[in-house]
């Protein structure tokens, strides 16, 4: 598979090939500690001196003005917490510094030092006399970055250092970004400080340094043996720190044809970008460049498209460029990027920011194709967002496309029939997707706010509609029978085609289940990008549904199919049910016990399938559970006192379990140790792998949440993760909830689980504990 167009190289760069060639050359010879005296702990020392020397040659200092640390988090953690001492407790640092300055500076506050934070304008500068209005008598440092990673905006750490020498005191600059891209001279700039990063500048990660200028005293803030002064204690990474060492090198002999190079293909990327989007008819304002024009790094380009998703244009462009959507270190977030709003930056650019970062080895040909791809992507999105307040003024394919160079989706009409050039077994269908499965829903705020102005045409017949949040609605036709009809569709949720139906089938069919009721029959809604994917794909969707709704014993009858951008695939079910023994979500009485039917977590593994971050097992065992129909269960039901029922799907398990308590006016307790999960989550939020449907959920849903202290944030976003054809969120009382999990169990649902219980009337709080 070729591999996407690299543009992200301030989260971190390849590593040189010469750097990677002396790596596999100590490797193979070098095996001495550094601190023995004997021949081979003299070898590896030369090593680290030799690297000691080629980074003070980059930054113009003297040897031993230079400590190695593990990398920028350690040395600005020495540099700033170092610095505090009795009288001297004050630190300030701006609104726009990396995390390792941002969490120490939270950490410093915490243990009662004072931490003031100085403003940025526009650009992303800090405002000189706001600073000076910051500094006191006991002031111990400012530590202010020498460039910005996501902007790129470089400060005048010159004129900053002259205030504090003015003032005695100290001044600390994490040049973390700087390095290898800009000239960096510790006395020109007048620094006490300085951070360096050996992944920024193609050496290893895992390393990186701090300057401490002759004079200045650090304290120390781990403790062991005397390696690099005391002040990064333990048996030195000799391997990184020669690499280091070997790259710092490389840059002082290269940085002005890499400035050269760097600048050209960013400015080629912005002025390809710009005009793609005339291209498109979308209005000037579309995009806007964040940052100082000029004083900023040569490297770096970060841009917002108006009213847009980053995330989505990040996510269908996984297999084809490579940005960053924030900065890499905490791209998490839901809430936009806070350096662009401490920029003062509107929010409606927020989501639609992009940061792109060229390389010493960026060519214009990757620029180009970069571009054509981002403004395909840009157009396919609009295309799906129907609601979009901007229209196309062309409605031909880019002209990327018309060229022939994506003769692998492009299709061609020949003697009346439809021919698609993408090989069926080389097709993966998230890639021609934004999103995910249930994790598409619109945002429950949004939702709610859309479905009040409705208008609802008042009908006695009708027993369950619009006034809650059920699954179906539901029409009495007689006294003994109700019909009950639910629709749901969604785009690929796996790759595998027959799958996706399957999944969509079941996903369908539990709407049904959900309420108490038979389905007794379904009609296929598709929507296909024929002229990019082949028929035969579109077969096996259907194949793979039929064969589900078999297993659930019902015909689908026909259907709907429109030509589409992307695939999408689901049914319009139809149930018949006894108005007696109708289930609702709005039902649930004080006492009752909560039970859960299947695992959660599937958003964030079939995320990590899309971003081939899943294992095997991960991946099977996400397909088996979405692809499970929830008869089993709702037969289960029978002849059992149920008060309320719903299944759990886009707005996560939280999200679900508010609508019942809200709708019936109770609170509830779950103990989040009996919930399922699926397993491998741990290890996929640690990956980052957290879908945005999660914050979007937790942000509408979560007011009405009290945690538990010992409940982490990755369990947190477990609880409020989407599901695709999710289990029955059941209420009962307890001896019926102890019958039905006896009756799940003997049937071999070993995960079925009693995971919480309604308390007591009220407004919907749930306590997460």
């Amino acid at each position: 598979m070729k591999k996407p167009i690299y543009l992200d190289f301030n989260a971190t760069t390849p590593i040189d090939e010469e750097v990677a060639n002396l790596m596999i050359e100590i490797i193979k010879t070098k095996m001495g500690n550094p601190s023995s005296s004997h021949y081979y702990g003299k070898e590896t020392r030369q090593l680290i001196e030799d690297a000691r020397n080629q980074v003070a040659e980059l930054i113009r200092c003297e040897a031993n003005e230079i400590i190695f640390t593990s990398g920028g988090t350690e040395a600005n953690n020495l540099a700033i917490r170092g610095m505090i001492r009795p009288g001297k407790d004050h630190v300030v640092i701006s609104s726009i510094e990396h995390p390792s300055v941002m969490e120490v500076g939270n950490y410093l506050e915490s243990r009662g030092v004072k931490v003031s934070t100085v403003p940025v304008d526009e650009y992303g500068f800090i405002i000189i006399e706001e600073l000076e209005k910051l500094l006191t008598d006991k002031t111990a440092l400012v530590s202010i970055m020498h460039s910005n990673n996501e902007t790129g905006t470089v400060q005048p750490i010159e004129e900053i250092s002259r205030l504090c020498v003015a003032k005695d005191i100290y001044i600390h600059t994490d040049a973390s970004q700087s390095l290898g891209k800009v000239e960096i001279d510790v006395n020109g700039l007048g620094v006490d400080l300085l951070t360096f990063t050996g992944h920024k500048f193609y050496g290893p990660q895992g390393t990186g340094g701090l300057f401490v200028k002759k004079g200045v005293e650090l304290n120390k803030i781990l403790f062991g043996a005397n390696q690099e002064k005391g002040l990064s204690p333990g048996t030195e990474n000799v391997l990184a720190i020669a690499a280091l060492g070997k790259a710092a090198a490389l840059s002082k002999q290269g940085i002005k044809d890499y400035q050269e190079n760097l600048q050209k293909m960013r400015d080629r990327l912005y002025e390809g970008l710009q005009q793609g989007i005339k291209f498109l008819g979308l209005p000037d304002n579309f995009i806007k460049l964040h940052g100082h024009l000029d004083k900023r790094l040569p490297n770096t380009l970060n841009i917002s498209f108006r009213n847009f998703d980053a995330k989505e244009l990040s996510s269908l462009l996984f297999e084809k460029v490579a940005f960053s959507c924030g900065a890499a270190c905490h791209s998490g977030s839901s809430k936009g990027s806070k350096v662009l709003k401490a920029m003062g930056v509107s929010d409606d650019y927020l989501d639609g920011t992009m940061r792109f970062s060229t390389g010493k080895q960026t060519t214009k040909e990757e620029v180009d194709q970069a571009v054509e791809l981002i403004v395909e992507g840009v157009k396919k999105l609009f295309e799906l967002n129907s609601t979009s307040s901007y229209l196309f003024k062309h409605k031909s394919k880019h002209k990327a496309c018309d060229a022939g160079n994506r003769s692998s989706q492009c299709s061609a009409v020949k003697e009346g029939q439809l021919i698609s050039t993408a090989k069926e077994e080389e097709i993966k269908l998230t890639h021609f997707t934004a999103g995910l499965g249930c994790a598409c829903k619109i945002e429950p705020s949004v939702l709610e706010a859309i479905v009040k102005q409705i208008p609802v045409l008042a009908n006695d017949k009708v027993l369950v509609g619009t006034e809650t949040s059920d699954d179906a609605a539901v029409y009495k036709i007689s006294e003994d029978k109700a019909i009950v009809m639910s629709l749901d569709f969604f785009n690929p949720i796996v790759d595998d085609p027959y799958q996706f139906g399957s999944i969509a089938a079941a996903n369908s069919l539990s709407d049904i289940y959900a309420m108490g009721a038979v389905p007794i029959f379904a009609l296929n809604i598709v929507g296909f990008p024929i002229d990019e994917l082949p028929a035969q794909i579109l077969t096996k969707i259907l194949t793979g549904a039929a064969e589900k709704a078999k297993e659930a014993n019902i015909p689908i009858l026909g259907g709907h199919s429109i030509k589409d951008v992307e695939p999408k695939y689901g049914l319009a079910v139809v149930g018949i049910v006894h108005p007696d023994k109708m289930l609702k979500n709005n039902n649930a009485q004080p006492g009752d016990m909560i039970i859960l039917t299947k695992p959660i977590g599937i958003g964030i593994i079939t995320s990590a399938i899309k971003k081939e971050l899943a294992t095997k097992k991960e991946k099977q065992a996400a397909i088996e559970t979405m692809a499970q129909l929830n008869k089993p269960y709702a037969e289960n039901l029978a002849n059992l006192k149920v008060n309320a029922c719903t299944d759990i799907t886009g707005f996560g398990l939280l999200g679900h379990l508010s609508e019942v308590l809200t709708g019936s006016k109770v609170d509830a307790t779950i103990n989040y140790r009996k919930i399922p999960r699926l397993d491998g989550l741990d290890r996929l939020i640690d990956l980052e792998v957290t879908p945005g449907g999660i914050f979007s959920n937790r942000d509408f849903y979560g007011k009405k949440v009290a945690w538990d202290d010992n409940i982490k944030d990755k369990d947190k976003y477990i609880l409020f993760d989407a599901q695709t054809s999710g289990g029955l969120l059941i209420t009962m009382p307890e001896q019926e909830a102890e019958k039905y999990l006896a009756t799940c169990r003997k049937q071999g649902f070993n995960h079925v689980s009693i995971i919480g219980q309604v308390n007591s009337k009220g407004d919907g709080k749930i306590l997460a504990e």
